[in-house]
Protein backbone atom coordinates (compact mmCIF):
# COMPACT_ATOMS: atom_id res chain seq x y z
CA UNK A 1 0.00 0.00 0.00
CA UNK A 2 1.32 3.18 -1.39
CA UNK A 3 0.56 6.32 0.97
CA UNK A 4 0.91 9.77 -0.28
CA UNK A 5 0.71 12.76 2.05
CA UNK A 6 -1.64 15.60 -0.09
CA UNK A 7 -0.78 19.72 0.21
CA UNK A 8 -3.78 19.84 3.28
CA UNK A 9 -1.28 18.29 5.91
CA UNK A 10 -2.84 15.10 7.43
CA UNK A 11 -4.54 14.23 4.73
CA UNK A 12 -3.63 10.96 2.96
CA UNK A 13 -4.32 9.09 -0.54
CA UNK A 14 -4.04 5.47 -0.35
CA UNK A 15 -3.16 3.42 -3.17
CA UNK A 16 -3.43 -0.53 -2.96
CA UNK A 17 -1.64 -3.13 -4.94
CA UNK A 18 -4.56 -4.60 -6.77
CA UNK A 19 -3.79 -8.21 -7.78
CA UNK A 20 -5.60 -8.64 -11.30
CA UNK A 21 -6.79 -12.10 -12.54
CA UNK A 22 -9.22 -13.85 -14.54
CA UNK A 23 -11.85 -14.06 -11.57
CA UNK A 24 -11.53 -10.32 -10.72
CA UNK A 25 -9.34 -8.47 -8.70
CA UNK A 26 -7.61 -8.89 -4.67
CA UNK A 27 -6.20 -5.99 -2.78
CA UNK A 28 -5.89 -5.43 1.01
CA UNK A 29 -8.24 -2.43 2.02
CA UNK A 30 -7.15 -1.68 5.24
CA UNK A 31 -3.48 -3.20 7.22
CA UNK A 32 -3.70 -0.86 10.54
CA UNK A 33 -0.26 -2.26 11.03
CA UNK A 34 1.03 -1.08 7.67
CA UNK A 35 -0.85 2.26 8.40
CA UNK A 36 0.76 2.57 12.25
CA UNK A 37 4.08 1.90 10.83
CA UNK A 38 3.55 5.23 7.91
CA UNK A 39 2.30 7.21 10.82
CA UNK A 40 -1.31 6.57 10.49
CA UNK A 41 -3.19 5.40 13.64
CA UNK A 42 -6.36 4.50 13.03
CA UNK A 43 -8.62 2.75 15.21
CA UNK A 44 -12.18 1.88 13.57
CA UNK A 45 -15.03 2.35 15.90
CA UNK A 46 -18.13 2.53 13.06
CA UNK A 47 -18.83 1.61 9.39
CA UNK A 48 -21.50 3.72 7.04
CA UNK A 49 -22.35 2.52 3.22
CA UNK A 50 -24.08 4.58 1.73
CA UNK A 51 -25.34 4.16 -2.76
CA UNK A 52 -26.44 7.00 -4.71
CA UNK A 53 -27.50 7.87 -7.90
CA UNK A 54 -25.66 9.50 -10.23
CA UNK A 55 -25.46 13.84 -9.41
CA UNK A 56 -26.34 13.42 -5.58
CA UNK A 57 -24.02 15.53 -3.72
CA UNK A 58 -23.96 14.45 0.03
CA UNK A 59 -21.87 17.33 2.45
CA UNK A 60 -19.91 18.89 3.54
CA UNK A 61 -20.45 17.40 6.67
CA UNK A 62 -18.47 17.21 9.85
CA UNK A 63 -18.17 16.30 13.63
CA UNK A 64 -17.43 18.73 16.30
CA UNK A 65 -15.63 17.23 19.40
CA UNK A 66 -15.60 15.38 21.89
CA UNK A 67 -17.32 13.03 18.63
CA UNK A 68 -14.69 14.55 15.59
CA UNK A 69 -14.40 11.77 13.20
CA UNK A 70 -11.36 10.58 10.97
CA UNK A 71 -12.67 8.92 8.05
CA UNK A 72 -10.89 6.45 5.54
CA UNK A 73 -13.15 6.62 2.40
CA UNK A 74 -13.29 4.03 -0.31
CA UNK A 75 -15.54 3.78 -3.15
CA UNK A 76 -16.71 -0.13 -3.64
CA UNK A 77 -18.63 0.27 -6.97
CA UNK A 78 -19.02 3.34 -9.17
CA UNK A 79 -17.27 6.85 -8.71
CA UNK A 80 -17.42 9.72 -7.04
CA UNK A 81 -15.64 13.19 -7.18
CA UNK A 82 -14.44 13.38 -2.99
CA UNK A 83 -14.12 16.74 -1.98
CA UNK A 84 -12.45 17.42 1.69
CA UNK A 85 -12.05 21.48 2.97
CA UNK A 86 -10.04 21.90 6.24
CA UNK A 87 -11.72 23.65 8.99
CA UNK A 88 -8.73 23.97 11.73
CA UNK A 89 -8.35 27.38 12.61
CA UNK A 90 -4.99 27.40 12.92
CA UNK A 91 -4.16 25.53 10.29
CA UNK A 92 -2.05 27.39 7.00
CA UNK A 93 -4.72 25.54 4.45
CA UNK A 94 -7.86 26.82 6.70
CA UNK A 95 -10.40 27.17 4.17
CA UNK A 96 -9.12 25.30 1.44
CA UNK A 97 -9.92 22.00 -0.51
CA UNK A 98 -8.92 19.42 -2.24
CA UNK A 99 -10.97 17.32 -4.70
CA UNK A 100 -10.01 14.12 -5.90
CA UNK A 101 -11.90 10.97 -8.16
CA UNK A 102 -12.52 8.01 -5.89
CA UNK A 103 -13.65 4.52 -8.07
CA UNK A 104 -13.85 0.85 -8.35
CA UNK A 105 -11.25 1.31 -11.14
CA UNK A 106 -8.62 3.12 -9.48
CA UNK A 107 -9.05 1.27 -6.42
CA UNK A 108 -8.08 4.39 -4.26
CA UNK A 109 -9.17 5.36 -0.28
CA UNK A 110 -8.65 8.98 1.55
CA UNK A 111 -7.71 9.60 4.96
CA UNK A 112 -9.72 12.19 6.31
CA UNK A 113 -8.57 13.09 9.83
CA UNK A 114 -10.91 15.06 12.25
CA UNK A 115 -10.91 18.78 11.52
CA UNK A 116 -11.80 18.66 7.63
CA UNK A 117 -15.47 18.61 6.78
CA UNK A 118 -16.32 15.77 3.93
CA UNK A 119 -18.64 15.86 0.73
CA UNK A 120 -18.89 14.16 -2.58
CA UNK A 121 -20.60 14.01 -6.17
CA UNK A 122 -21.40 10.89 -7.45
CA UNK A 123 -20.61 10.33 -11.02
CA UNK A 124 -22.47 7.20 -12.10
CA UNK A 125 -25.84 5.26 -10.90
CA UNK A 126 -25.94 2.92 -7.85
CA UNK A 127 -22.48 4.07 -6.45
CA UNK A 128 -21.29 2.08 -3.36
CA UNK A 129 -19.62 4.40 -0.92
CA UNK A 130 -18.08 3.11 2.23
CA UNK A 131 -16.39 4.31 5.03
CA UNK A 132 -14.71 3.96 8.31
CA UNK A 133 -14.75 6.30 11.03
CA UNK A 134 -12.79 6.37 14.41
CA UNK A 135 -15.59 7.89 16.36
CA UNK A 136 -19.58 6.85 16.25
CA UNK A 137 -21.43 9.26 14.82
CA UNK A 138 -23.49 11.84 17.65
CA UNK A 139 -26.62 13.59 16.00
CA UNK A 140 -25.24 17.34 18.30
CA UNK A 141 -21.52 17.01 17.56
CA UNK A 142 -22.57 17.38 13.26
CA UNK A 143 -21.77 20.15 11.52
CA UNK A 144 -22.35 21.15 7.77
CA UNK A 145 -21.67 23.67 5.11
CA UNK A 146 -23.16 24.35 2.37
CA UNK A 147 -22.17 22.54 -0.90
CA UNK A 148 -21.71 25.23 -3.31
CA UNK A 149 -20.53 27.51 -0.45
CA UNK A 150 -18.62 30.68 -2.79
CA UNK A 151 -16.28 31.38 -0.76
CA UNK A 152 -15.05 27.91 -0.63
CA UNK A 153 -15.06 28.25 -4.79
CA UNK A 154 -15.35 24.11 -5.04
CA UNK A 155 -15.73 23.47 -8.71
CA UNK A 156 -18.30 20.34 -8.24
CA UNK A 157 -19.14 20.66 -11.91
CA UNK A 158 -23.26 20.63 -11.53
CA UNK A 159 -26.06 22.70 -11.09
CA UNK A 160 -28.40 21.49 -9.82
CA UNK A 161 -27.66 17.99 -7.74
CA UNK A 162 -29.95 16.09 -5.65
CA UNK A 163 -29.28 16.95 -1.89
CA UNK A 164 -31.00 16.24 1.51
CA UNK A 165 -33.05 18.21 3.51
CA UNK A 166 -30.28 18.44 5.65
CA UNK A 167 -27.42 19.77 3.34
CA UNK A 168 -29.82 22.22 1.35
CA UNK A 169 -30.12 24.23 5.06
CA UNK A 170 -26.40 23.81 5.73
CA UNK A 171 -24.42 27.03 6.90
CA UNK A 172 -22.36 29.05 4.64
CA UNK A 173 -18.39 28.50 5.62
CA UNK A 174 -18.54 32.60 6.83
CA UNK A 175 -20.41 32.13 9.65
CA UNK A 176 -18.43 28.64 10.93
CA UNK A 177 -17.42 29.03 14.15
CA UNK A 178 -14.75 26.11 14.15
CA UNK A 179 -14.09 23.80 17.26
CA UNK A 180 -11.04 22.97 15.32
Amino acid sequence: MKLTETRLKGLYVLEAKVFHDPRGYFFEGFNRGLLKENGLDIEIAQTNISKSQANVVRGLHFQNPPFEQGKLIRVLSGAVLDVVVDIRKNSSTYGEHLAIELSEENCKALWVPPGFAHGFKTLKDDTLFYYDCTQVYDKQSEGSIVWNDSDLNINWDIENPTLSEKDEKASNFKDLVSQF
